[in-house]
């Protein structure tokens, strides 16, 4: 049960977990300018997603245990830590659960509340991918854009689709168990869920993930932290201004 993942550069090791139906591979260019910095990148496949293992059970505690058990194989600690969205969640978690593990931590558009779930259309669209039939990415491209109209989406949820074999296209995600357990996604923080160190919360200008209203909630759980906003960008702020993403972010860990 390893999660898989990508490794970059040499220095203090910079962790970064991807968001629901993302995988570690969205995190690339980012990733290798990152490690750059005199950093050493982990980018990780959380479980159900990219390229790590398939399970069952699906929920922040065990994301936040293969975290755990990822750090202790590779033996890092004293970690900075990056999660979007569901990553987001689980570093929140991660970080509240093991401090002494995490130096500094940035959650990209995401605030520790409850969110409802909002992913039904994409879940079905996906669920509609028939690979018997379907031949090719555009043809699934098509499929998919009778339930997703943005193109943006489409292309991000098209990446998890790989070749098992000539001719085979399938699926990355378990996207069975990722549809059972989609209510688990939009969790909460746990009311007395607390970490002290210094904390970055970044949000889209055109997202509202992060609403005014939060900003006394996340200061209740991250006594030392500030919120900043990306302009030009919406919920995939890393992709949609990904300077002003770097720069933020490079601030924050070299202050």
């Amino acid at each position: 049960m390893h999660l898989h993942s990508n490794i970059f550069g040499e220095g203090q090791a910079f962790v970064i977990l991807h968001g629901f139906l993302g995988m570690s591979d969205n995190w690339k260019t980012l990733g290798k300018k990152f490690s750059e910095q005199n950093l050493e990148v982990h980018l990780i496949d959380q479980r159900n997603h990219g390229r790590s293992f398939h399970d069952q059970t699906f929920n922040y505690e065990v994301l936040v245990e293969d975290l755990k058990t990822y750090c202790n194989e590779h033996s890092l600690k004293d970690i900075i830590l990056l999660g979007h969205s569901m990553g987001g969640k689980t570093a929140m978690l991660f970080a509240t659960e093991y401090p002494e593990l995490v130096s500094k931590l940035i959650v990209a558009d995401i605030s520790p509340r409850f969110y409802p779930i909002h992913h039904d259309a994409i879940l079905e669209g996906l669920s509609a991918l028939d690979f018997n039939v379907l031949k090719s990415r555009g043809e699934a491209d098509k499929v998919l854009s009778n339930y997703v109209s943005e193109v943006g989406t489409r292309m991000f949820l098209l990446k998890n689709l790989y070749w098992i074999e000539k001719g085979q296209l399938a699926l990355r995600i378990n996207l069975d168990v990722l549809k059972d357990n989609v209510a688990e996604v939009g969790e909460a923080l746990p009311i007395h869920a607390k970490f002290n160190k210094p904390t970055l919360f970044l949000r889209g200008d055109k997202s509202e993930y992060i609403a005014v209203s939060d900003e006394i909630l996340i200061n209740r759980h991250f006594a030392n932290s500030s919120i900043k906003t990306i302009s030009n960008a919406g919920h995939w702020l890393h992709a949609e201004n990904p300077a002003d993403f770097f720069n933020e972010v490079l601030h924050f860990i070299t202050e």
